[in-house]
């Protein structure tokens, strides 16, 4: 007999059809160790010694896979083929040795790409040896990010109260966040005029744009004034137009390399909205049933054979006019080949998105997009005959315009797989009418147009991603962890899809900046990963990076021991001032007290965080929260006051701000009406037609076929839902709130039932290791979504948060931040003791008489 070891139980079923009755394939359940999330852990005085741990869940499956290797003849390890997997498989062999369960067995390392009957059987005819360069690399990654975090993190809590943590990676995303916050902050629009031609030649309407005047070229911002405007426009309409020049070139657009799990994270977001950790949960799942390759990887490259099946699947689909001649052929930017493997694809190219045989709608919208970019990928370039025509002004002054127009000739692979929005250019999209030098096409109009320079759009998590990848920071497989991490501690909110920094993260990235500079900066940090790859290439031993690094960080941390309170204050009101003390629109000092008159503000720090207080105190009393300035005031109030009227009641629908945030409120027939936002839902963003949607709640669906009770549809504490004779069952999505119709109500409320009612016992997804106060932590799965959970605190997950790649750092601190709110329970007065109660008299014996 012999065991395989792979991470999930549903990598081991999939594998185990594939394997004959010789195998018996055993899932360890991701990693079995782990780093304490206590002080010692690696202990930079003993050579980096780290001190594993194995949870109470891993005790169990380790005790498995035990009995099972000494009963064995052979040991082969299959988990995944990156770091990561590298890592899984030391450490299950670790923990065999020091349990003796080996003796002389052979031990195998296998990897495969694919979960598919070809792949598995082949990478079981070619071993090899576990990777000791990839398993150092992981060691090195774990120990770097653990003394980032355990060393950092206590400095920031004793100098920066109310501050969650800080990371080696997460740090610097959150940088960039900040960073781009402050750039839109300090952006001053510029004016600037635009002036556009319309023309019509044979029935065809064409625009052509100011392009030089008195030979001299125009940029787009080069026009500054109205006036300037306007007498290019008047030159315009009194000239005598005539075509100067007319040039065709053909172009060609050539199709997208196959994804990386980055730019699947991209596309993901921007074709399907779904958020990065969204995408590799659902990718996880296609990868683990066999239907993609693995999705964790920096490489574009695809093997000869699904090269070859991608083009004969075109042939099938569009014919061979889509193949161009020879294959394409698309080359890996990672630095580190070891750990470049193949582009995300899928496994069998013959099989259509209409064929995948799993019901889950996500799941589809994912692989759909896969096959398309990978089929996209070996298709013909689309190509476009591009016209430029230029047009001479005669008159006093020589001007020049330009109309530009494209025609695609031959649609290629952007039949299948669309351009994306970002590439491209609606300028150059429409097609011109036939002209030819010396026509002259009649002048429509003349349109001069005043606009503004708008600032840098901020981050989106895609385009954060994308930043990252091109910075060099971080990995494939950390990217969503990162985004989940820096939204899990409050440093950033994701509105609109797009990340803004909360105060608390700039004070973290404002503190870093100030006294850890060369540990935020973007060049560093790249650095850190260029040297995590030579370790894993075999180039450098990673016990000397880790020396370098500690030797340099841990003096620095020593240092600001030392620091004040006044000077990280000091840093404080000089990095974020403008952020904290906007100018007013009085002209007036901001930083001026509105009470005393005299003292100043400044940026003070509590026990539970940072605030606005006068220098005066504590002869004025004045503070204010931070959210009340600057862009938090603007966040808070936005949107307050009178939306509208109702349309069948006609009073007034107001949006107020209360303790609990933003909620809409309707005085009818002397009662009120209130409506929370739902989650996501920004105030500014609530018009009059959503306003009565909210006010209206609960809206009756309809009759219950079964007994005629009323079915209603509303918004509850754990979101939409509908409602019958007391049972509640969740809806999905908010906007099927104002949509449910009455059949799929009854189905969704059949299903609830279905599921049994009254939950047993929350199943437990993933078992941490006991809490520094005793007692196990774990990740459960509620009613209302997973959980983590120690003794009688459960802490919910943030959304989006993967359970199985939850920390024991993160599960501390939700624990305490859950017990930090609960309320404190009243200690019963101690009973009166009653006064003990007075003996009778023992009944004297009487002699019997005899």
């Amino acid at each position: 007999m012999k065991v395989v070891i792979v991470e999930s139980p549903a990598k081991a079923k999939t594998i185990n059809k594939y394997l004959g009755k010789d195998f018996e394939v055993l899932a360890s359940f991701g990693h079995v160790r782990d780093l304490p999330s206590k002080d010692g852990s690696v202990d930079p005085d003993h050579d980096f010694e780290m001190k594993w741990e194995v949870d109470a869940a891993s005790k169990k499956r380790l005790t498995e896979i035990t009995r099972a290797v000494k009963a064995s003849d052979e040991l082969i390890l299959a988990t995944d083929p990156d770091r990561e997997g590298e890592a899984i498989s030391w450490h299950v062999l670790e923990v065999l040795k020091q349990k003796k369960a080996l003796k002389d067995k052979p031990v195998k390392r296998v990897v495969f790409n694919a979960i598919t009957k070809n792949a598995v059987l082949d990478a079981m005819a070619n071993p090899r040896d576990l990777d000791e360069p990839l398993v150092d690399a992981y060691l090195a990654r774990r120990a770097l990010d653990y003394l980032v975090g355990f060393t950092l993190s206590p400095v920031l809590w004793r100098k920066l109260p109310g501050s969650r943590s800080a990371g080696r990676v997460q740090s610097v995303a959150l940088r960039l966040v900040c960073e781009r916050e402050t750039e839109i902050e300090k952006f001053k629009p510029q004016e600037f005029w635009t002036v556009t031609s319309n023309f019509e030649k044979d029935g065809t309407k064409f625009d052509a744009r100011l392009y030089a005047l008195d030979g001299n070229k125009v940029d787009k911002h080069d026009i500054k004034t109205q006036a300037e405007a306007e007498a290019i426009q008047a030159a315009i309409k009194a000239g005598d137009i005539v075509v100067d020049s007319v040039e065709k070139k053909p172009t060609k657009r050539n199709p997208y390399a196959p994804f990386t799990t980055s730019t699947l994270q991209q596309d993901a977001s921007s074709r399907l909205g779904f958020s990065p950790s969204r995408t590799m949960q659902i990718a996880q799942r296609l990868y683990e049933d066999g239907s993609i390759t693995y999705m964790r990887t920096d490489g574009v490259q695809m093997a000869p054979e699904a090269i070859d099946a991608t083009r004969r699947q075109i042939a099938r689909e569009f014919g061979d006019n889509y193949l161009p001649e020879k294959p394409r052929i698309y080359q890996s930017k990672a630095k580190n080949a070891q750990e470049a493997h193949e582009a995300v694809r899928p496994t069998d190219l013959s099989k259509t998105p209409a064929q995948l045989k799993n019901s889950d709608p996500d799941q589809k919208k994912l692989y759909e997009l896969i096959w398309k970019r990978t089929m996209a990928s070996q298709m013909r370039a689309a190509e476009i005959e591009r016209t430029t025509a230029d047009l001479r002004v005669g008159g006093e002054r020589l001007i020049d315009l330009r109309a530009v127009g494209s025609v695609v000739t031959f649609p290629g692979f952007m039949t299948l797989y669309g351009v994306s929005t970002v590439d491209k250019d609606d300028e150059n999209s429409k097609e011109l009418p036939k002209l030819d030098t010396g026509d002259k096409p009649a002048l429509l109009d003349v349109l001069a147009e005043q606009n503004h320079t708008k600032p840098p759009a901020r981050f989106t998590e895609a385009s954060l991603i994308k930043k990252m990848e091109e910075l060099g920071i971080g990995r494939p497989s950390t990217f969503a962890a990162t985004l989940g991490v820096l939204k899990d501690r409050d440093y950033v909110r994701l509105e609109k899809r797009t990340l803004i920094p909360e105060d608390r993260g700039r004070l973290v990235t404002a503190f870093l900046e100030s006294f850890f500079e060369r540990y935020v900066e973007y060049g560093f940090t790249a650095g850190l990963e260029e040297q995590l790859d030579e370790i894993s290439a075999g180039n450098v031993q990673y016990k000397d990076v880790l020396t370098k690094f500690w030797r340099d960080f841990s003096a620095h941390v020593v240092e600001i021991k030392d620091l004040r309170v006044s000077e990280v204050l000091d840093a404080l009101n000089t990095l974020l001032g403008s952020h904290i003390f906007p100018p007013k629109e009085d002209g007036t000092d901001p930083r001026k007290c509105p009470d005393c008159d005299t003292g100043m503000l400044s940026l003070k720090l509590g026990r539970y965080g940072a605030f606005i207080g006068c220098e005066n105190y504590p002869e004025c009393n004045h503070t204010r929260q931070l959210a009340e300035s600057a862009t938090g005031q603007a966040a808070e109030t936005a949107g307050v006051g009178v939306i509208g009227q109702h349309p069948e009641f006609g009073v007034d629908i107001e949006m107020k701000s209360g303790r609990f945030g933003p909620y809409l409120e309707m005085v009818h027939e002397g009662e009120k009406k209130r409506a929370g936002l739902p989650k996501g839902w920004a105030p500014e963003t609530i018009d009059l037609e959503k306003a009565v949607k909210l006010i209206s709640l609960p809206r009756e669906v309809g009759e219950h076929p079964e007994d005629g009770k009323m079915i209603t549809a509303g918004l509850g504490r754990y979101g939409p839902f509908v409602l019958h004779n007391g049972k509640y069952a969740n809806l999905p999505d908010i906007e099927e709130v104002f949509s449910v119709g009455l059949n799929r109500a009854v189905t969704v409320l059949a299903e609830k039932a279905a599921g049994g009612g009254r939950r047993g016992a929350a199943a437990t997804l993933k078992e941490l290791g006991d809490h520094p106060d005793g007692g196990p932590i774990t990740v459960k799965d509620g009613r209302y979504g997973p959980y983590v959970n120690h003794g009688k605190i459960n802490a919910t997950l943030p959304k989006d948060t993967d359970p199985q790649s939850v920390t024991m750092e993160q599960a501390l601190e939700l624990i305490a931040a859950k017990a930090a709110k609960a309320p404190a329970k009243k200690r019963k007065a101690p009973a009166k003791k009653k006064a003990p109660a007075k003996k009778k008299p023992a009944a004297k014996k009487t002699a019997a008489k005899t």
